[in-house]
């Protein structure tokens, strides 16, 4: 197991590298875990984490891919919710990664 260091707290991760308690969520947090992605947030990026945290508060479960595309074309509308729109923000694993940046469970379906 690792750990992110944000404003001198230590984050514990699990061996995938999401958050073992879900209350240590922060944006600095997903910042963080971003720049271990090698990527960088914009108010894209932001707006689909925002969508997520909404979803698990929702349902309390990470969305798969295609539940997560479904919700984002009901919130955000089609443009925003589709799988071009998403693997290009996400790097081609949009539920795993974006589950990850905000502070969820890796969805179970999810390798």
């Amino acid at each position: 197991m690792s750990a992110l260091l944000i404003d001198g707290q230590e984050i514990a991760l699990d061996k995938d590298g999401f958050l073992v308690e879900l209350s240590d969520w922060s944006p600095a947090a997903a910042e963080a875990l971003a720049g271990l992605e090698e990527l960088q947030l914009s108010a894209e990026h932001w707006e689909i984490l925002e969508l997520l945290r909404a979803f698990y508060a929702e349902f309390q479960l990470s969305p798969a891919t295609r539940p997560l595309i479904k919700y984002a074309a009901l919130k955000l509308g089609p443009e925003k919710g589709n799988s071009l729109h998403l693997n290009r923000l996400f790097k081609g694993t949009p539920a795993k990664l974006a589950a990850k940046l905000a502070g969820l469970p890796k969805p179970t379906n999810c390798l």
